[in-house]
């Protein structure tokens, strides 16, 4: 990414300094589809697992 930043920096201007857009983790996982679909393959998983090998 340095190298991408270093050639469209023409103003010598940090495009690390300023302020930010901020996230938090919980409120990203709660509208994020990949943590959705995630979660969903993992219960899949668990599910088809079990199917397969019986409760352990």
């Amino acid at each position: 990414m340095s190298t991408v930043v270093e050639a469209t920096d023409v103003d010598g201007e940090d495009p690390f300094e300023g302020e930010r857009i901020e996230v938090d983790d919980d409120a990203l996982r709660q509208v994020s589809p990949g943590a959705w679909l995630g979660g969903l393959a993992s219960r899949l998983d668990d599910v088809a697992t079990s199917f397969i090998y019986g409760d352990r």
